[in-house]
């Protein structure tokens, strides 16, 4: 045969997969119904490895592998028709319901909000993008922002979650994993990392550079061109900053924002010296009580799994099947749990839509445990 015959008769198969795979997805709406009907799980781990050594026997060896990853991927197929047919509304979904009816229609334009750092932070930047006039607090550390919300000093805390060079902020991975929290709003500040010294100083002149670690991997190649400098990690750039300046000495430097340089009375020695020049940082803006924004897309999620192999493939095979875009996977270990991570989930759909409210109706029989982060948009 040529190659369009073999074409023809492929066709002609899937024309028998198509008819046979709605009948078995009618089936699995009729077993749905008598599970519904009898308080019976849609998940049965026992059924489902029986049927997988049974195909995978039938399909001899050249195809066994194939065979288990088709019909795996039809199970999860099956379970999310059959959870979507019995599903009934969740506290989780009725309380995120409630919180789109209640939330206000207009984001606030002055609230008090907590950041980390000291004035001329990036942290700062950024929330003067979220709010149009928000009143500061600033703490010492990432801690302290989720404190400050938990106890009710601050509507709102600024976070650095992840950046495009250095990646994500693993502090704030971990204290999220301890904390309650809902993310309202997120936004990707544009970052130039200057050298800031004072008024007398040279380049040339510098033995010390001081500034956040964040800042520091984002300006590696500077650094290594400077190899006789001795780079200090603190706790927030614009930190550095005024430690450089409080020194009053000329042979230290901080790599920190433009801001600083009037902020500090300092000037600039090297301009925009990260690796790269589309430097972004992405922010979060944190809240104690769950707010959902009008027209938010984006939904923020962390699962715990079980630790045996395919947990995760699941998990990303029924997003898939329900055609929800993950556009970011993060996994941190559990502290005083051996080998246990949560996974941190970015997904891209939109609050009103069908899948968004399926999903959130099934992630009970998807994972050990989950912590719904919320829905937001992200402003440009």
């Amino acid at each position: 045969m040529d190659i369009q015959q073999i074409r023809d008769k492929i066709d002609q198969v899937d024309d028998q997969l198509v008819q046979l795979f709605v009948e078995r997805m009618g089936l699995s709406a009729q077993i749905a119904d008598c599970k519904k009907a009898n308080d019976m799980p849609i998940y049965v781990p026992a059924r489902e490895r029986e049927i997988l050594q049974e195909v995978a026997q039938k399909a001899g060896p050249d195809m066994a592998n194939y065979t288990r990853v088709l019909y795996s991927l039809l199970f999860e197929l099956s379970r999310s028709y059959q959870s979507k047919r019995t599903a009934e509304a969740t506290p989780l979904y009725q309380k995120i319901t409630q919180s789109i009816e209640n939330t206000p229609k207009l984001f606030p334009q002055a609230p008090m909000v907590a950041c980390q750092g000291v004035e001329g932070a990036y942290s700062q930047i950024a929330c003067e993008k979220f709010f149009k006039s928000p009143l500061i607090m600033y703490f010492k550390n990432f801690e302290g922002i989720f404190n400050a919300i938990e106890q009710g000093l601050c509507q709102y805390g600024i976070l650095p979650i992840e950046n495009s060079t250095a990646g994500s902020v693993k502090k704030v991975y971990d204290l999220m994993i301890r904390h309650n929290f809902s993310i309202v709003r997120t936004f990707r500040l544009k970052i130039d990392h200057n050298l800031l010294a004072n008024k007398d100083a040279k380049l040339s002149d510098i033995k010390e550079i001081y500034s956040h670690e964040q800042a520091i991997n984002q300006c590696s190649d500077f650094l290594a061109s400077h190899p006789d400098i001795k780079v200090i990690t603190v706790e927030n750039t614009a930190e550095a900053a005024k430690m450089v300046a409080q020194s009053g000495r000329t042979d230290v430097a901080a790599l920190c924002s433009h801001s600083c340089e009037e902020l500090y009375g300092l000037k600039s020695l090297a301009d925009s010296v990260q690796d790269k020049g589309n430097n972004r940082t992405r922010f979060i803006c944190i809240s104690k009580n769950l707010e959902i924004y009008p027209g938010s897309d984006k939904t923020s999620i962390m699962m715990i799994l079980s630790h045996k192999p395919g947990a995760l493939y699941k998990v990303l095979a029924r997003m898939y099947t329900l055609g929800i875009n993950v556009i970011k996977l993060e996994s941190r270990p559990i502290p005083d749990r051996d080998f246990e991570f949560m996974f941190y989930f970015d997904l891209e759909t939109s609050i009103y839509s069908e899948e968004f409210v399926q999903l959130m109706c099934e992630l009970d029989d998807l994972c050990e445990e989950f912590k719904y982060l919320g829905s937001y948009t992200e402003v440009v």
